[in-house]
């Protein structure tokens, strides 16, 4: 069973809120669990502590940080938006203020 702000590693393949493309081996920390454990919130962060990605994962998707992980790096895939940060402020249905650029 997961826990919030538990660190968790993909198992499977996972596409981001906003369509990015997650792989087995990424690694993010849990932000919600949604009724009856049946998935959770999960947010990425880019190295320098920047939000990359959320995602919903299904228990099945995922494995708790052990001891004998380590860290690894990617880049991810190149898309329109994928290296900028998230502005919690102007997700989908809040359109950015005024002078915001997406």
């Amino acid at each position: 069973m997961f826990e919030e702000y538990e660190q968790i590693v993909l198992t499977a393949d996972v596409f981001g809120d906003e369509g990015e493309e997650l792989k087995p081996g990424d690694v993010g920390s849990i932000l919600y669990i949604h009724p009856h454990d049946e998935a959770f919130v999960v947010e990425f962060i880019s190295l320098d502590g920047k939000t990359a990605v959320t995602a919903t994962v299904r228990p099945s998707q995922a494995r708790a940080v052990t001891s004998a992980d380590l860290t690894h790096t990617r880049t991810m895939p190149e898309r329109q938006g994928a290296y900028q940060t998230i502005d919690h402020q102007s997700r989908p249905g809040n359109p950015p203020e005024s002078g915001q650029h997406d």
